[in-house]
C-alpha cells in the first residue's frame, strides 16, 4: 500500500513541470502564428514607411512625395514588372509618354526601366478602305447641286468638342461652323453662367446638412435670380443694372458653401450630372444647327422662287412667238463654239452666258445650250428672250420632252458630287468629287451633229476669253478636264473593283470639260458606262449614285486630257482660303460646294466675282427683291 501510495505522489510530482512546459510551448507558436499573419498585413497596408531603416527614420519629404518606393520595394517591382498591371505601384504618377508615328510606347514605364535604343523605323499603317457617301441631290430650282464640292486638298478634318471629326458627321456645316465661330466677349455673362454652374452643384449637399436652413434657401434664391437674368439675357448690355450686386451675392453663397466639410462624391456626382446635361444640350443644338444649315443651303431662296414664277405667269400672258428668233440654224451648226449648260437656276446660268460672252473676242460664234426640267423651262424661255448677250445664241432645252432612245435616264439630273473619307490610325482626310450625270451620258444623242462642245456648270465664273479650248490638241482624249491627284485611282481600288487601271492617275472633275463628241461616238462610251452601272448595281451596292461614280471613273479610263491649272480654281463655294492669286489669274471660278454665291450663306469675299456678271436692271429682280 505505501509503495503504491509512494509511486503515486512522486507521478504528481514530476507531472505539474511537464504540464506547465506544454503551455509554454503552445502559447510561443500561437504567438509566431500571429506574428506570421502581423507582419505582411503591415507591409500590405504600407506602415513600413514608419520603420526603423539602417540609415535612420525616412524623412517626411521623402515618405510625402508621390510613388515613393523603398529600396527593396523596387527590387520587387522589378521581379514582378511584367505580370503586373500598368501603374499598380504609382496610381499619382503621371509621365510623359514618348509618342512616335502615332504610336505611344508605355511598355517599359512602369517597369522602372529606361527604353531601350533601337533605330526606329516608320510602323507599316494599314489603310482602312474608303468611305464613299454620295451626297444629298438638290431637289429645288435654286440650282444648289450637292454638298461639299470641293478643289481636294490635303488638310485635316476638323474635330468638334468630343475630339470626333466633325465632318464625317456634319459635313460642310463643320467647315462653315468653325469659320463664322463668335468669340464670347461677354464676359459677365459668362461669369453668371459660372456661378450658376457652381451653385448648382453644391445646392443638393447644403439642403442636406443639419441646421443649414438659411444657407439652403439663399443659395436657392440666388440660383432662381440668376437662371431668371441669364433666360433674358444673351449679352452684357442686357443684364439688369443691379447685376453686380447680384454676383457678388451669388459668389458670397458659393464661399459659404464651400467652407462646410461635404462629402466630395455627392458634389462630383452632381457636377457629372450637370455637365452630362449641358454635353446632351449641346449635341442636340449641334445636330439642330446642322439641320438648319443643310436646309437653308438646300432649299430655294424665297426670291428666286419669285423670279421663276413671275416669269413663268409672264410667258403666257406675252405673245412668246413674236420674241423668238428664229436662229435654229445656228443650234445646229458645227463650226461654232457650243457651250453646254445643265441648270434649274435662271441667274446662274445667266451669269455663266454673260461672264463668258464678256470675255470673248468674237460673241457671234458663240452657241449657248441651257438644258433644265420641265418646271423651269418657260421662266428660263422668257428670260433669255428678254436679256441679250451681245452677239451670243442662246437656246433653252425642255429634257423631258426630248425624245431619247434612253428614256430611263431622260430625266433631269445636275451634276453629282461625293465626299470620299480617307482614314488611317494617325490621321483622316476626306476629299471632294463631282462627276457627270445619267444625263451627261445622252450628249452624243442630243446634239447628232455637233463633233466638240464644252461642258459649263451653273455654278461658273468665266474669267478669259475660251476660245483657246476649241484648238487644243487633246492627243484623241475625249474629255478634258481638271484633274485632282490628291485621290488617284489606286486609293479607291477597293471601290473600283476587280477591274483593270493605272491605280497612278489621278480623279478628273467637272465643272469645265473639253468633249470630243466624234470620239466619244466612236469609242460608244456611253454603252460602256450603262454596263459598269447595271453590272455595280447586279453585285452589291444599291446606290445608283454611288454605281455612276464607279462607272464615271472607269468609263474614262486613259480618256482624260489634264487642263492645265491656270484654266480652273475650285472651291470658292466650300474652301475659305483659296489662294488670292490663283483666283486672279484662273480662266474660270468654281463655286462649287454648298456656299454658293447666290445664297446668303456664300462666302462673302468671294461672291463679288459673281454678282458683277448679274443683270441688276431687270424689272423682274426689283419684283422679287433680288438686291445683287
Amino acid at each position: 500500500m505505501k509503495g503504491g501510495g509512494g509511486g503515486g505522489s512522486g507521478a504528481s510530482a514530476y507531472g505539474f513541470p511537464a504540464k506547465r512546459r506544454w503551455k509554454g510551448l503552445v502559447i510561443g507558436v500561437l504567438g509566431l502564428v500571429f506574428l506570421s499573419m502581423l507582419v505582411p498585413l503591415v507591409f500590405l497596408l504600407g506602415l513600413y514607411n514608419g520603420f526603423h531603416t539602417t540609415a535612420g527614420y525616412a524623412s517626411d519629404s521623402q515618405s510625402s512625395k508621390p510613388g515613393f518606393q523603398p529600396s527593396h520595394v523596387d527590387d520587387i517591382i522589378r521581379k514582378l514588372g511584367p505580370t503586373l498591371p500598368k501603374d499598380v505601384f504609382q496610381p499619382n504618377v503621371i509621365e510623359p509618354k514618348k509618342e512616335v508615328e502615332g504610336f505611344i510606347d508605355e511598355s517599359r514605364e512602369t517597369k522602372g526601366l529606361q527604353p531601350p535604343k533601337v533605330e526606329e523605323k516608320p510602323p507599316k499603317v494599314e489603310e482602312k478602305p474608303p468611305k464613299v457617301d454620295a451626297l444629298p441631290k438638290h431637289t429645288h430650282e435654286n440650282g444648289t447641286k450637292v454638298d461639299g464640292k470641293v478643289q481636294a486638298t490635303h488638310r485635316m478634318i476638323a474635330l468638334d468638342e468630343s475630339g470626333k471629326p466633325c465632318e464625317w458627321k456634319f459635313g460642310s456645316y463643320c467647315i462653315w461652323r468653325e469659320e463664322n465661330r463668335e468669340v464670347i466677349k461677354d464676359s459677365m455673362i459668362k461669369k453668371l453662367k459660372d456661378q450658376l454652374f457652381v451653385a448648382r452643384a453644391y445646392y443638393p449637399s447644403i439642403a442636406k446638412l443639419p441646421k443649414q436652413g438659411k444657407l439652403t434657401q439663399e443659395l436657392k434664391q440666388n440660383i432662381q435670380e440668376l437662371e431668371r437674368v441669364l433666360s433674358e439675357s444673351t449679352t452684357d448690355r442686357d443684364l439688369p443694372l443691379q447685376i453686380e450686386k447680384k454676383s457678388l451675392n451669388m459668389e458670397a453663397a458659393i464661399v459659404k458653401a464651400k467652407s462646410f466639410p461635404l462629402d466630395c462624391n455627392n458634389v462630383d456626382k452632381k457636377l457629372r450630372q450637370i455637365y452630362d446635361m449641358t454635353e446632351d444640350e449641346a449635341s442636340f443644338h449641334m445636330k439642330q444647327s446642322a439641320f438648319l444649315f443643310q436646309l437653308a443651303v438646300q432649299t430655294m431662296p424665297k426670291s428666286l422662287h419669285c423670279l421663276s414664277m413671275q416669269l413663268t405667269v409672264e410667258y403666257f400672258r406675252t405673245d412668246s412667238t413674236n420674241l423668238e428668233l428664229s436662229q435654229a440654224e445656228k443650234y445646229a451648226d458645227p463650226t461654232l463654239y457650243h457651250y453646254i449648260i445643265f441648270s434649274k437656276n435662271i441667274l446662274a446660268s445667266s451669269v455663266v452666258i454673260n461672264s463668258t460672252v464678256s470675255h470673248a473676242k468674237e460673241s457671234g460664234n458663240q452657241v449657248f445650250h441651257v438644258l433644265t426640267d420641265g418646271q423651269n423651262y418657260f421662266a428660263m424661255k422668257l428670260w433669255f428672250l428678254r436679256n441679250s448677250y451681245k452677239d451670243a445664241t442662246v437656246e433653252v432645252l425642255n429634257v423631258d420632252h426630248l425624245k431619247l432612245h434612253d428614256e430611263e435616264n431622260a430625266t433631269f439630273v445636275l451634276p453629282q458630287e461625293f465626299r470620299i473619307s480617307f482614314r488611317t490610325l494617325t490621321h483622316s482626310r476626306t476629299e471632294y468629287m463631282s462627276m457627270f450625270s445619267h444625263l451627261h451620258y445622252l450628249l452624243p444623242e442630243i446634239f447628232k451633229n455637233l463633233d466638240k462642245v464644252v461642258v459649263l456648270e451653273d455654278d461658273v465664273v468665266v474669267q478669259r476669253d475660251l476660245s483657246a479650248l476649241w484648238s487644243l490638241d487633246m492627243g484623241g482624249k475625249v474629255n478634258g478636264a481638271a484633274q485632282s491627284c490628291h485621290v488617284r485611282l489606286g486609293e479607291l481600288k477597293s471601290f473600283l473593283g476587280e477591274h483593270s487601271y493605272n491605280q497612278d492617275d489621278c480623279t478628273w472633275m467637272s465643272g469645265l470639260n473639253v468633249i470630243d463628241l466624234a470620239k466619244w461616238r466612236e469609242l460608244d462610251l456611253s454603252q460602256i458606262f450603262r454596263g459598269l452601272v447595271s453590272e455595280k448595281l447586279s453585285k452589291q451596292d444599291k446606290s445608283t449614285d454611288a454605281a455612276a461614280l464607279r462607272a464615271s471613273l472607269l468609263t474614262f479610263q486613259g480618256q482624260v486630257y489634264a487642263l492645265d491649272n491656270s484654266w480652273s480654281v475650285y472651291g470658292l463655294g466650300h474652301d475659305y482660303k483659296v489662294n488670292v492669286q490663283d483666283i486672279e489669274k484662273a480662266a474660270t471660278l468654281h463655286y462649287n460646294g454648298y456656299l454658293k454665291p447666290w445664297l446668303e450663306l456664300g462666302i462673302p469675299k468671294y461672291k463679288a466675282h459673281w454678282k458683277k456678271f448679274l443683270d441688276r436692271e431687270d424689272l423682274f429682280l426689283s419684283k422679287c427683291n433680288i438686291n445683287p
